[in-house]
């Protein structure tokens, strides 16, 4: 795999696991409403998407009223339990180093809120260990639409060329597709390698460090 001046991530799944926060929040929330016996591994299958787009998957419900509502008692939650229940995969931090040491910009590019992820990572490095976050609250829309993608390249001053998107999900290839970016699969969460490689990519990889 070549080297690249940018590398853009994905947030859940590709650098953290945060399954168990977001199982936890949705389950809070479902349950709350009546919505009893959703699977983990449904509620699993809904990581990479909005929370509306989560909720009327889950229950079927397209009100966006109900659903803004829905939005808002999961933020309450995931602001009481989400980043004790997040864990970082453990060859993020020598992953960033070697990128930083060698010059390469990084980012981070997740419908998950930039709020949440920097306090994430601020338990975990003294310094943010990245130079872009773009999060939810930072575009109008969500994955697999490119803007979150262009904004970050657009102020890290980068081209297309010189930029890699790495993501766990059939989402995250779309939108490297749709933003003309080169894409790297991984397989830390419960997309499989079949399904990923359906998009173009420079690679599907089982650890981070193989972009090295």
């Amino acid at each position: 795999m070549k080297d690249y001046d940018v590398y853009l991530f994905d947030f859940d799944y590709t650098l953290a696991d945060s399954s168990r926060g977001i199982v936890g929040c949705f389950r809070e929330v479902l349950e709350g409403a009546g919505y009893l016996g959703i699977s983990d591994d449904t509620i699993k299958r809904t990581i990479g998407l909005t929370l509306e787009e989560a909720f009327s998957g889950m229950t079927g419900i397209t009100d966006r009223s109900v659903l803004a509502v829905w939005r808002k008692e999961y933020v309450k939650v995931a602001d009481r339990i989400m980043n004790s229940s997040t864990f970082l995969f453990e060859e993020v931090p020598e992953l960033l180093d070697a990128l930083r040491r060698r010059g390469s910009k990084i980012g981070i590019i997740s419908t998950k809120y930039r709020y949440r992820i920097e306090d994430f990572l601020l338990r975990h490095f003294t310094e943010l260990p990245v130079d872009i976050i773009i999060g939810g609250e930072d575009v109008k829309d969500a994955k697999p639409s490119p803007e979150g993608i262009g904004k970050a390249i657009y102020r890290l001053g980068a081209s297309k060329e010189s930029v890699l998107y790495c993501g766990d999900s059939t989402v995250d290839a779309a939108s490297a597709m749709n933003a003309g970016v080169d894409f790297a699969g991984v397989l830390h969460g419960i997309t499989v390698r079949e399904e990923l490689q359906v998009y173009p990519n420079v690679g599907i990889i089982g650890n981070l460090l193989e972009l090295l």
